[in-house]
């Protein structure tokens, strides 16, 4: 694949990257575990209800309301796109369910990373550019684990610390932000690589230097219209550009 987009790093020191989507190709098994957890909620709804049982959409639904979010966020705003109304131990059932499921659904098919990305990586580290991993979920220890990608780098933020500290999910930007502050860096000086249109509108909203939609959904007029400076298919359209070589 031929580089078609230059990054200058004399403009950026670090670099953020969003894990589902960006790092890891999580989505396949992430999906599915949410089409479980929500089909079996809907169909025992619809009989409740009388209502016509529609079924999760892997695709659009999880791309629209789940994709990027924390677990909970992704029940009540599915759910709310339904006009279902839930009480709050409901919703903390449902999100439970869908990480028991998608723990299941990684030991039994493991996680894959995206070499591009992995790449990418390895050359800003070479290039002094610090690195980070970020995801709302609270398994993303286990998921850069399981794809062999845990030293790559420099800090992690997911959502255990998202929830120990309060930090609010995307669109907001807050995990980005604590990011940078736990580099040393200011958002000014930081790109974030998004795959999800709530991360790229939580990469701009944040204000950070150069936000970049990686598109694995065929969505990249709407990766631009949320915010993204760049859209991308892969990462290994990314040139790096400045900045010497580490030996």
């Amino acid at each position: 694949m031929t580089a078609t987009a230059v990054v200058d790093l004399e403009e950026i020191t670090a670099m953020i990257f969003d894990t589902d989507g960006v790092i890891t190709d999580t989505a396949r098994v992430r999906a599915p575990a949410w089409k479980q957890v929500f089909d079996a909620f809907l169909n025992k709804y619809a009989e409740r209800s009388g209502e016509r049982f529609l079924p999760f959409d892997a695709g659009e639904d999880y791309l629209r309301h789940v994709d990027g979010k924390s677990r909970l966020e992704g029940v009540n705003d599915f759910l709310r796109s339904r006009n279902i109304a839930v009480d709050p131990d409901t919703a903390a059932s449902l999100a439970s369910a869908k990480d028991a499921a998608f723990r299941a659904e990684i030991s039994a098919h493991g996680v894959t990373p995206f070499p591009s990305t992995l790449d990418l990586v390895r050359e800003l580290r070479r290039r002094d550019v610090l690195t980070a991993a970020v995801s709302a979920s609270r398994n993303c220890a286990r998921v850069l684990d399981a794809a062999n990608a845990t030293d790559l780098f420099d800090i992690r933020v997911d959502g255990v610390a998202a929830d120990r500290l309060g930090l609010a999910g995307k669109p907001d930007p807050a995990l980005f932000l604590y990011a940078a502050r736990r580099l040393g860096v200011s958002p000014g000086r930081t790109a974030v690589v998004e795959d999800a249109l709530a991360g790229v509108r939580a990469g701009r909203r944040g204000r950070f230097n150069l936000v970049i939609g990686v598109d694995r959904h065929d969505q990249g007029q709407a990766l631009r219209t949320a915010g993204a400076d760049l859209v991308v298919t892969d990462l290994a359209e990314l040139r790096p550009q400045g900045r010497r070589r580490s030996h």
